[in-house]
């Protein structure tokens, strides 16, 4: 199925079931935010990367207007609803400040692994007691999926969007799984680095070597 959608290219990754809060500034943004509201219709944010609109982005839906602003400014809470696939971009609509795309949806198969999640989930915590972060999930581990933790996991802004492009949870999981591989070793090498450092020119209780 394809349909026309607005758009709000951003320079982020939003995921399927993520909240997120904006602010509201530009006017073709305003326009389009009280249209969506009007409206009641979703609009799209596909990632921007590189200076360039990728083709692949979340459907958004408003949840509210937490604040107007006298000057036309606004706060909103939005929240992603399912990945599309930019067919054709629109920049120019009649009437609008604001573009859109032609946009089919992707299918997202749900055939993740409870125990690979459960490495996952246990990876992304280790890595967060290394780097002294205090992060709290708003599901229990075991209804955490890849969407849920993958802004936790020190993706790159390219990283997180692979990932968005992958239809099957088991695929998400697994990259997950293989990005915490790679770089919980460096992140505790680093660690080790940073107390090395730390401890020059302290005194030093040490036993000697028994040659």
């Amino acid at each position: 199925m394809t349909n026309f959608i607005p758009i709000f290219p951003l320079e982020l990754v939003v995921y399927p079931g993520e909240e997120l809060n904006l602010h509201i500034f530009e006017p073709r943004y305003k326009q389009l935010i009280l249209e969506t509201r009007n409206n009641k219709k979703p609009f799209g944010i596909p990632s921007v990367i590189g200076g360039q609109v990728s083709e692949t982005g979340t459907l958004i839906e408003l949840v509210e207007i937490k604040e107007l602003y006298k000057n036309g400014e606004m706060d909103i809470r939005t929240k992603g609803v399912k990945v599309f696939r930019i067919l054709e971009l629109v920049k120019s609509v009649p009437d609008k400040l604001y573009g859109g795309a032609i946009v089919n949806y992707l299918e997202d198969f749900d055939n993740g692994n409870k125990t690979l999640m459960k490495k996952v989930v246990a990876g992304i915590r280790e890595l967060h007691s290394i780097l002294k972060v205090n992060k709290e999930f708003k599901k229990t581990d075991e209804a955490l999926g890849s969407y849920d933790v993958a802004h936790h996991a020190g993706l790159s802004l390219i990283e997180e969007y692979d990932l968005l492009q992958l239809e099957q949870e088991l695929q998400r999981q697994e990259y997950l799984r293989q990005h915490l591989l790679k770089v919980l070793p460096v992140v505790t090498e680093m660690e080790t680095l940073i107390g090395r450092i730390q401890l020059n020119g302290h005194f030093k209780n040490l036993t000697g070597f028994d040659f």
